[in-house]
């Protein structure tokens, strides 16, 4: 498999007053595509840091990161919006559903901003509800629905752009026990279809559900454990 992503020497740096923190500590690692990856280790860790960086959101201090093979390091932030928003889709803890509008309506939303018309982005909002087992909450909005089903809906929104990269921070951290392992079933069925996808996580048992873990400390990449699983539909 080709490698999606490639970290060479990644250094993030905070200024915090007259002190320096190092948050990322010269790191390197590749993810291949059709990965599965956890990101775990102790507050401070870096972990966060890391897949802000990952995911386009922030940039690193020094170093490349390569994203499908194109340096994305030193793009504008235009350019790197555009990336972020074509090769990637995100999941994080806290939903980050607008309360107002329908399920169908937040997971159509990506689709408003990249210009679907919208008989075809409802369409394909429909098909993401479906494929997360929600298809009977289209019209429901996000106090009406539980937490498993919320990130259910969060998730078809990530999928909806029909990216190449999912990036999960923490999705399962406000769940319960049943609610975290369906989202998991989800997540590896993604994976299954050829999703790559990079998820950080503190909950050990969580981890142990991926194909990979990677164990942050102190800025520095502890170790990186490959698992043996092999998820099929």
């Amino acid at each position: 498999m080709a490698d999606v992503i490639v970290l060479e020497d990644i250094v993030k740096q905070f200024i915090m007053g007259d002190t320096i923190l190092q948050a990322l500590d010269h790191v390197n690692f590749s993810v291949e595509e059709g990965d599965f990856i956890a990101i775990m280790g102790p507050s401070g860790s870096g972990k966060s840091t890391m897949m802000n960086i990952l995911g386009c959101l922030d940039r690193p201090t020094s170093g490349r990161y390569y994203l499908d093979g194109k340096e994305v390091a030193g793009l504008s932030d235009d350019e790197l919006a555009r990336t972020r928003n074509a090769k990637i889709g995100f999941v994080f803890q806290n939903f980050n559903l607008l309360s107002k509008i329908t399920a169908l309506q937040n997971v159509a939303l990506p689709l408003v901003y990249a210009g679907v018309p919208e008989e075809e982005r409802l369409e394909r909002a429909r098909i993401a509800l479906r494929d997360v087992g929600l298809e009977d909450r289209v019209d429901h909005k996000p106090n009406e629905l539980s937490g498993g089903q919320r990130q259910r809906v969060a998730i078809a929104r990530a999928l909806v752009n029909n990216p190449a990269i999912v990036m999960a921070d923490e999705p399962t951290g406000n769940l319960d026990t049943k609610s975290s392992y369906e989202i998991m079933e989800i997540f590896k069925k993604l994976n299954a279809m050829g999703k790559t996808i990079v998820m950080v996580t503190h909950e050990p048992d969580i981890g142990q559900q991926t194909k990979r873990i990677l164990v942050m400390r102190d800025g520095h990449l502890n170790s990186d454990e490959r698992l043996v699983h092999d998820y099929v539909q």
